[in-house]
């Protein structure tokens, strides 16, 4: 039977792409008002328009059947598309989903045993077992989650995932959203995966048509969202995301924000990330949106609803793959905490910081306010001269052997500016102390600190050991990193876990690493680790992690915090191993402190001394 082809009800994408417009003609205002309300997300942009999220409409495609005229409604070609593909993963996932709660194991259309064959011919790099157990359990599913612990070879993982689909004539493009220290990796494995290497393009401001594997950065994303659309649209394309903790914020967020819109014109979507979710479930709600539009954050939610995470582990497993840490076989860590003492003058000041901020309340609002006095303390608790103003932010402190007793007679503001011509940080001290062992033995040193003139600072300290040092404003970032792998005379390395937590291998060359100062972020701790504890480590490694604390200091209760983020992750993944993530229910703040870390810096701060 033939229909009126007359449209009622027309639907496509908003220049965003990451909502629905919906139109229609006067005479249908009042049903148009009807159906929109009907979305949660529905609102009005004139009489005879309206727009819904795009993860809403994919969730309650049925609504449309309450349209007063069914064969009315169009689709945009491109949404269409979409709308069909969400359809086939909805029926996919609900299967799976189905499947995991009766407690059936995953079975997929590609067995572990067929990966080799499906790879193509220039394939020739070594991949491990549980490698190919993941890269079978990925290419069963349309659309794919890598939840692997860092270090376990994802970037490997994925570029095999895409050697298959392209054999296969799935797809003829690689698209790698990652953060800039992950572009070395993917240049790497895309050269000795393969007889011929892959061409491999860094995006910058133009698209090179000679590209097939195009790397591109979270904060290039929404500038040039319109010539990556592009690019996706031009040929079937298999779209990455490493390091996908980045958009945790999914719609919430602007680098989320692309990424939900830029997904849907992918053939292909996988994720890659060991910190799946450091705030929650909220997070794992956003990435598996991007995943699966319309299914993904539906899936979590009803999952982890209950409350019961280790059921809610067994339902979801079927829609990622995980490696954990205790799979890849490496050498145990030798991770000691090391308290130091504050001298008489430094804890002096340090009490009188914590006076001077306490009387903030917990409101929502505050959260920024205490990120920055967070920030105060933890600069505190290794020198408070760090905080003295006037200085440019990267110049070293002035480093002296103390000589002199303190003047009594200082004001809080000398002292402060003052406090290296009197007492040597101890965090500095012990630093020194263990660097120089190491040099001793030949035994290369990673030193992290938040703060760039700690950095600075050290470098200073430590100079006769040729230190390398890299933070965000380094311009000679990749020098730095050279020099440090390759210079037997440069015996330590200074970054920050913003800069280099994430996407660089260090393992083959450091196996130490000391810790001057910790937030609140878990994840980036947990990253930060793996950049010296990784794949590919001998069995005799000796692999030692020095946590510095000042004791009766912020130290300690970021100690004691992070600590206590280990259940909600290792009941998600069903890894009891993990360590890194926070209360599920809270939001992202500045330097990872959610509302309970708030109570507790608070708590803090109000102890009249802080004598440990």
């Amino acid at each position: 039977m033939t229909h009126p082809v007359a449209q009622s009800l027309q639907l496509s994408f908003d220049e965003s792409r990451t909502k629905i417009v919906l139109r229609t003609q006067p005479e249908n205002h009042a049903s148009l008002v009807k159906l929109t309300a009907r979305f949660s997300s529905g609102s009005q942009r004139g009489a005879l328009a309206a727009e819904i999220d795009l993860e809403d409409f994919l969730s309650h495609l049925t609504l449309l059947n309450q349209w007063h005229d069914p064969y009315g409604v169009s689709f945009t070609p491109d949404l269409m598309a979409l709308t069909e593909g969400s359809v086939r993963d909805s029926q996919a996932i609900e299967s799976r989903l189905a499947a995991g709660s009766q407690g059936a194991d995953f079975v997929g259309t590609v067995a572990p045993e067929d990966v080799a064959g499906r790879l193509g011919g220039t394939w020739k790099a070594p991949l491990t077992e549980f490698q190919v157990r993941d890269i079978a359990k990925l290419l069963s599913l349309t659309h794919g989650a890598n939840f692997s612990v860092p270090g376990a070879g994802k970037t490997r993982t994925a570029i095999a995932v895409y050697s298959a689909l392209r054999e296969a004539g799935m797809v003829k493009r690689l698209l790698v959203v990652s953060p800039k220290s992950a572009y070395e990796a993917w240049q790497d494995e895309c050269e000795h995966c393969f007889t011929t290497p892959l061409p491999v393009r860094i995006f910058e401001r133009q698209l090179d048509s000679a590209a097939e594997v195009l790397l591109v950065n979270y904060e290039r994303l929404h500038r040039y969202q319109a010539e990556l659309a592009d690019w996706l649209s031009a040929a079937p394309t298999l779209m990455v995301l490493d390091e996908a903790h980045r958009m945790k914020l999914g719609v919430r967020g602007t680098y989320g924000t692309t990424c939900m819109a830029l997904g849907p014109l992918a053939r292909h979507r996988l994720i890659l990330t060991g910190t799946p979710a450091p705030n929650g479930a909220k997070d794992l709600e956003s990435l598996l949106s991007f995943v699966w539009p319309g299914h993904g954050r539906h899936a979590v939610d009803k999952a982890v609803g209950g409350g019961d995470l280790g059921h809610a582990s067994k339902i979801l497993r079927p829609l990622f793959t995980r490696t954990t840490k205790n799979e890849l076989g490496l050498p145990p860590v030798d991770l000691q905490v090391r308290s130091v003492e504050l001298p008489s003058a430094h804890r002096k000041l340090y009490s009188a910081l914590c006076a001077k901020s306490a009387g903030f309340g917990p409101e929502q609002d505050e959260f920024a306010r205490m990120g920055k006095t967070l920030a105060y303390l933890m600069m505190a608790s290794t020198s408070p001269a760090l905080l003295e103003k006037g200085l440019d932010r990267y110049e070293p402190l002035p480093f002296y052997i103390p000589s002199s007793n303190t003047p009594e007679s200082d004001s809080l503001r000398d002292l402060m500016r003052n406090l290296p011509r009197y007492e040597l940080s101890p965090k500095y001290e012990a630093v020194l102390q263990t660097v120089t062992e190491n040099a001793r033995a030949g035994r290369k040193t990673l030193v992290w600190s938040t703060f760039v003139r700690n950095l600075t600072t050290l470098g200073s300290i430590l100079a006769k050991f040729e230190p390398a040092i890299v933070y965000g404003g380094s311009l000679d970032r990749d020098e730095q990193i050279r020099r440090f792998r390759k210079d037997p005379d440069c015996m330590v390395l200074l970054s920050n876990p913003a800069t280099l937590g994430e996407g660089i291998s260090l393992h083959h060359v450091c196996h130490d690493a000391i810790y001057v100062d910790r937030d609140f972020a878990a994840g980036r701790f947990l990253q930060s680790l793996d950049r010296i504890h990784r794949l590919g480590l001998a069995a005799d490694t000796k692999t030692r992690i020095t946590i510095l604390l000042a004791r009766g200091t912020i130290d300690e209760l970021v100690h004691r915090r992070l600590g206590r983020k280990l259940e909600f992750m290792g009941k998600i993944l069903d890894d009891p191993s993990v360590q890194e993530l926070a209360d599920p229910e809270e939001e992202v703040a500045p330097y990872g402190m959610d509302a309970t870390d708030l109570r507790a810096l608070l708590e803090h701060m109000r102890v009249p001394t802080h004598e440990g």
